[in-house]
């Protein structure tokens, strides 16, 4: 049930039934709250620490192009 699985997700986190819910509702709306960014640009956000200082270009809209293998 809904309940149970809530119980043992919590029991993992280590943090009470009420609080996890609540976690999850923080995550949903955040979740919301965030525009959507394409692949280029969350690359860009998770190595940006490490050094990527160019930006990478989006591909969104772009034609997809089937592979020739016969070229």
């Amino acid at each position: 049930t809904l309940k149970q699985q809530l119980k043992q997700r919590a029991s993992r986190h280590g943090v009470s039934m009420e609080e996890e819910v609540r976690q999850i509702l923080r995550n949903v709306i955040a979740a919301k709250e965030m525009p959507d960014k394409g692949l280029g640009s969350r690359i860009n956000a998770r190595f940006h620490e490490i050094g990527i200082t160019k930006d990478l270009p989006e591909f969104r809209g772009s034609e997809i192009k089937p592979v020739n293998f016969e070229e």
